[in-house]
């Protein structure tokens, strides 16, 4: 009984360290991504899709976050992530240079394969291109509040622009990824 409360205790104590100390770092690039991803649009529900798009990338950055840029934050005392337009951002397959664009977002892996994040101000969509071959990943209409979603599987799905709407886009994400890893 008095193994498991000191258990307990030092867990406690452990995971209060973590969270309450600053060594942990400022996590400059994903708090970066998330502030920029509420600025897309006034409409909270057209971010909150978007956030759920984007969580393959918010996955990149937390990762690059907490294993690159604190721990260079913790031994300098400064994070590169501010140090300018260009970041370079620790994935599960490699090193890539982010560059922030004017209308998006230009990706290099450790190969020089570029792939950017545009968006069309006219049409209101966010694509993906790839050797110079676009892939729209959702195009948001303020006038129906709603958004096409374009889904990895090449489907379009209509999405309202309500928490229903966030929902049915992330258990649609959510179905994907099961199927995929059956």
């Amino acid at each position: 009984m008095k193994r498991k409360f000191y258990m307990k205790t030092a867990a406690l104590v452990l995971a209060s360290s973590l969270l309450f100390s600053s060594c942990i770092g400022s996590f400059s690039l994903t708090s970066r991504f998330a502030s920029w991803n509420q600025t897309i649009d006034s409409n909270r529900f057209v971010n909150a899709i978007l956030f759920v798009v984007f969580i393959p990338a918010y996955m990149v950055t937390l990762v690059g976050d907490a294993l690159l840029f604190n721990t260079i934050e913790f031994w300098t005392g400064s994070n590169p992530v501010e140090a300018g337009v260009i970041k370079e951002v620790q994935g599960e397959n490699g090193v890539y240079l982010v560059e922030t664009l004017e209308n998006g977002y230009r990706i290099e892996d450790e190969n020089g394969v570029e792939t950017f994040l545009i968006y069309d101000k006219e049409s209101n969509t966010w694509s993906k291109v790839d050797d110079g071959k676009a892939t729209k990943l959702i195009t948001i209409n303020k006038d129906k509040n709603d958004a096409i979603v374009y889904l990895p599987d090449g489907r379009e799905q209509n999405v309202e622009l309500s928490n229903e709407g966030l929902l049915e886009i992330r258990k649609t994400m959510q179905d994907m990824s099961y199927m995929a890893a059956r």
